[in-house]
């Protein structure tokens, strides 16, 4: 293959990469406790024959921007916004230990209790939190839940469980494909000490849908000048064909 033709077509495949992860960015805007991705790709020699300033795009693994969201008020007893730069600790669906910045926090059928999207919340001794039934619950700033028993009379609130809240180092972690932080060897953490929620907040979507719209305009742009390159490559080597051909 022309290494013209072959730069433009890597060139133009990570470009689509690039803008479906800036696509995927913009849908999350509003999802509560997403943490913007960034695409990444890097510049490789093209060895052999011809100019040792043609490269090629190869795909790396995506970073991910861990900057916090802003805290907003919701005034429900079940969200939470976790502080200190903790992660909250929930059931991924394959059964292990995934964890999250989302504390859209509700109660399932099971009496378990669940995320926004359904993940069970896992409490510091690592198994899924259960809420018997009550006529109230409290997270306190510390991340233990109380509860006051349906139909007890009793004015105090009594501890069920606490939310399991660990560190992440960014060195030995990366989000899956879920959406969820993991740590490289999928091994569970301890949880974090002095951990810190704030009750009836939620943190919001670290994504700017202005850089992540005028990314894509650009990655657009870009994408047209690499399919022009390789409409250019093809019609050279057409010509140099036809060339030999006749000589």
């Amino acid at each position: 293959m022309d290494k013209v033709l072959y730069v433009a077509m890597t060139g133009a495949r990570e470009n689509m990469n690039a803008q479906q992860v800036r696509a995927n960015n913009l849908a999350n805007v509003t999802t509560t406790g997403f943490k913007q991705d960034f695409e990444q790709a890097r510049s490789m020699r093209v060895f052999g024959d011809g100019h040792a300033s043609r490269v090629y795009s190869m795909a790396e693994s995506p970073g991910t921007n861990r900057a916090y969201g802003t805290l907003q008020q919701t005034g429900r007893d079940l969200d939470v916004a976790v502080a200190n730069g903790g992660w909250l600790a929930v059931q991924a669906p394959d059964g292990t230990e995934g964890y999250t910045r989302a504390g859209d926090l509700q109660i399932n059928a099971a009496n378990q209790l669940v995320t926004g999207s359904g993940l069970p919340v896992l409490g510091v001794g690592g198994a899924p939190i259960v809420i018997p039934p009550a006529e109230k619950i409290e997270i306190a700033n510390d991340g233990s839940i109380n509860i006051r028993p349906l139909g007890d009379d009793a004015v105090g609130l009594a501890m069920v469980d606490m939310l399991k809240i660990v560190e992440l180092d960014p060195a030995t972690s990366f989000k899956g494909t879920s959406g969820l932080l993991r740590t490289n060897d999928q091994q569970p953490l301890m949880p974090m000490a002095n951990a810190q929620v704030r009750s009836g907040y939620l943190e919001s979507s670290n994504v700017n849908a202005v850089e992540e719209l005028t990314a894509i305009i650009s990655l657009s742009r870009q994408y047209e000048i690499q399919v022009k390159m390789m409409k250019t490559a093809e019609e050279n080597s057409s010509a140099a064909a036809r060339v030999l051909q006749l000589s």
